[in-house]
């Protein structure tokens, strides 16, 4: 019996540790607060604000729940364990080797504690240096991070795309809803660079093309951020396409601009001027979020805005076609020779290199 105690000792230490991590307490806090707001009388009064509480709680509740059963189990455990009775040591042996399995397999979480790491992601793509090659590489990547999400059975909506002059695309933004979306995606957020022999080259010359990746947390709730209107300029303009019925005839596109940090959103995808006015400012709001954890500011006020020249510099990826193949990532110095299947989308070994990085570097 006193082995059974060491052990689940053992665990119970590391779990706290795990925990405190995890700021568990702050997540247990939250869900009880949207417990209590969700019983109010008045609460499906307004419907959309309901589902989106809703879905909320039933995220943290997803989280906290296995974590809570595994601290109840390793409780019980010592306090059993305590009582001496040689007669339930076979039963506190299986219930300790099952919480220890548990751990092993919930320890994973850790690589996901930052604050923003269970949020949606919002992920825009960039053509750079490169004319048409640069946007057909904006493409692939684009490809690149669709099938990744559909492999995990992630949700992607396109926001919004501007196709490219001849071949490609000029950028996108989209969102990928999913457990972890952000924590598993952020990073990837830099300059990616490709070398291949050119397909837009009569010569079949050896081009580098560089696209530049955004990647920040959604953020949609405006709790989560105050904006101040006397702070933002909004304009709206007529949308940009290819013509058809009731394209072009109505002025539907929005452009929010965040005036002390001079971040801009434009948004022409939706029909709707107030849709695309909602979709802007859910944008803005995670691109001050995200300069926010970059510059640990806690007012807005004081945030300044992006060094655009700094981050086009930043180059985090080589992906090399020609002469040889390799998928290079420059920070972890993590690398393939399979080039066509990380572009298919199986990037997990990248991810979990870049997390495992993260982890190490703290």
């Amino acid at each position: 019996m006193h082995e059974v105690t060491v052990q689940a000792n053992a665990l119970h230490k590391e779990l706290a540790e795990a925990l405190r991590k995890l700021r568990f307490d702050e997540l247990v806090a939250q869900k009880t607060a949207l417990d209590e707001h969700m019983v109010q009388p008045d609460f499906w009064q307004d419907a959309t604000a309901a589902q989106a509480t809703a879905k909320q709680q039933a995220g943290l509740a997803a989280r906290v729940g296995p974590w809570q059963a595994l601290q109840q189990s390793v409780d019980e455990v010592l306090e059993l364990a305590g009582l001496g009775d040689p007669t339930i040591k076979s039963d506190l042996e299986d219930q300790l080797a099952t919480a220890q399995t548990t751990f092993a397999e919930l320890k994973n979480e850790l690589k996901f504690a930052g604050p923003y790491d269970d949020h949606e992601v919002i992920m825009s793509i960039y053509a750079g240096a490169g004319g048409t090659d640069a946007q057909d590489w904006a493409q692939m990547l684009l490809r690149m991070y669709v099938r990744w999400a559909e492999q995990h059975k992630y949700a992607v909506q396109m926001i919004d795309e501007s196709a490219g002059d001849e071949a490609g695309i000029k950028s996108a933004t989209f969102s990928i809803a999913g457990p972890f979306a952000y924590g598993k995606l952020k990073g990837e957020h830099g300059v990616h660079r490709l070398v291949r022999l050119s397909p837009f080259n009569s010569d079949n010359l050896r081009q580098t093309s560089f696209a530049k990746v955004d990647v920040l947390p959604k953020v949609d709730r405006p709790e989560d951020l105050e904006l101040d209107d006397k702070d933002l300029r909004i304009d709206v303009y007529r949308a940009g396409g290819h013509g058809g019925q009731s394209v072009n005839t109505t002025d539907s596109a929005v452009r929010v601009t965040h005036i002390p940090t001079g971040i801009s959103v434009a948004i022409q995808n939706e029909r709707s001027q107030l849709q695309n006015k909602e979709v802007a400012l859910t944008i803005l709001r995670s691109k001050l979020i995200a300069l926010q954890m970059e510059q640990h500011q806690e007012k807005i006020a004081d945030l300044k805005g992006p060094n655009e020249q700094a981050a086009w510099g930043n180059q985090i990826r080589s992906y090399v076609l020609h002469p040889y193949k390799q998928v290079k990532d420059l920070r972890t110095r993590f690398e393939s020779s399979n080039p066509d299947t990380i572009l298919d989308g199986n990037l997990d070994e990248f991810i979990n290199a870049y997390l495992d990085y993260s982890i190490g570097a703290e």
